[in-house]
């Protein structure tokens, strides 16, 4: 049995705070098992939540700068996390903040430098999982697929509910992953209306009506009638759905946005076999959200634990890592619709 140890980082788009979790992965005749010793939540400091959030609109120069001042942040970050729990990991991987995504004009940005990572925490770094395949001719995204394959095999369909939500299943042998639609992004921005970080338990949503025209103008973007692979990015909420989001309460605006994202999810799931789905993510935690799917769909939703709830993309990125190491395949041609798989992620030692 070859045992690994690991730090996975994960930042989302709804800028919730940086996900890191410290991963023990043990490798026994090609299988995978894995066990999360510790984990956290790092809430953004007002400044980082700031330039994290204004960056989609910065200057190039601007944009390098907050690249090697980010990767010093989330190297500090790691140098805290692994003194406090006495860890040293065999490597670091990291997906980065996205800043842009857009894969049919062949660019994806994922700041954090990675050489400035390393050097602020000791550690070998992994980072810049996206590029390859996007070169390619590939999406660059979803990567968690081949984590759900190899990780998470007791499950028919895995399920993020992050900024974005994203599934991923197996037919006739390939895996098939693709992003779904804009969730925790505009739940959370509609919450900060009324003052709030989120809609705690979606009961502010709860509290309010589906406003069926802006529901059928939701599902009505071309994006959704599109086949996969197809992945989203901040751009498609800036220029297609924030302008929608006005004109109602915001517990009629959040209630309405639930009902799409139920619908977005339920919708391609429908021919699968029933079968249970691994639901995780910040929006697993809305509780109104799961009541509004599992209401929409014949499978059975599933909310894990809370390590597996809020860290699985981290663990996921830590096992991509592994696999970039170990020169396996850690990105499917099959989800992201480029040339070829890849083994993917730059190393800085």
């Amino acid at each position: 049995m070859k045992t690994t140890t690991a730090i996975g980082l994960m930042s989302g788009s709804a800028l919730d705070g940086l996900d890191i979790a410290l991963v023990k992965f043990n490798e026994e005749n090609g299988k995978y098992h894995f066990q999360i010793l510790e984990a956290e939540t790092l809430p953004y400091p007002d400044h980082w939540k700031t330039q994290l959030a204004e960056a989609f609109h910065k200057q190039p120069e601007d944009l390098v700068q907050l690249d090697k001042d980010y990767g010093r942040y989330l190297g500090e970050q790691v140098s805290a996390f692994a003194k406090k729990h006495n860890a040293s990991p065999d490597f670091v991987a990291s997906h980065g903040h996205t800043i842009f995504h857009r894969p049919e004009e062949h660019y994806t940005l994922q700041i954090g430098n990675g050489q400035e990572l390393a050097k602020a925490c000791g550690f070998t770094v992994i980072n810049d999982f996206r590029s390859e395949d996007v070169s390619k001719g590939g999406q660059g995204a979803p990567l968690v697929p081949i984590g759900d394959k190899l990780l998470f095999s007791d499950y028919e369909i895995c399920l993020n509910i992050g900024g974005i939500a994203n599934l991923s299943y197996d037919e006739n042998g390939r895996r098939i992953a693709y992003d779904l639609c804009i969730a925790n992004q505009a739940l959370n921005y509609l919450a900060n209306m009324n003052g709030l970080d989120y809609d705690r338990d979606g009961e502010l949503a709860r509290s309010g009506e589906v406003d069926f025209t802006l529901l059928k103008k939701l599902n009505n973007l071309p994006f959704f009638i599109q086949d996969p692979p197809k992945s989203l990015g901040r751009e498609f909420f800036e220029t297609y759905q924030k302008d929608l989001l006005k004109g109602l309460s915001v517990p009629d605006m959040l209630a309405t946005f639930v009902e799409h994202i139920a619908l977005q999810i339920a919708l391609p799931i429908s021919f699968l076999p029933k079968g249970k789905i691994l639901c995780t993510g910040g929006g697993a935690r809305n509780k109104f959200l799961i009541e509004r799917l599992q209401a929409r769909t014949k499978h059975e939703v599933v909310v894990p634990e809370k390590m597996i709830i809020d860290y699985k993309e981290a663990l996921v990125f830590a096992f991509l890592g592994l696999q970039r190491l170990e020169g396996k395949t850690n990105v499917l041609a099959s989800v992201t619709g480029a040339g070829s798989d890849s083994c993917s992620g730059r190393i800085w030692r």
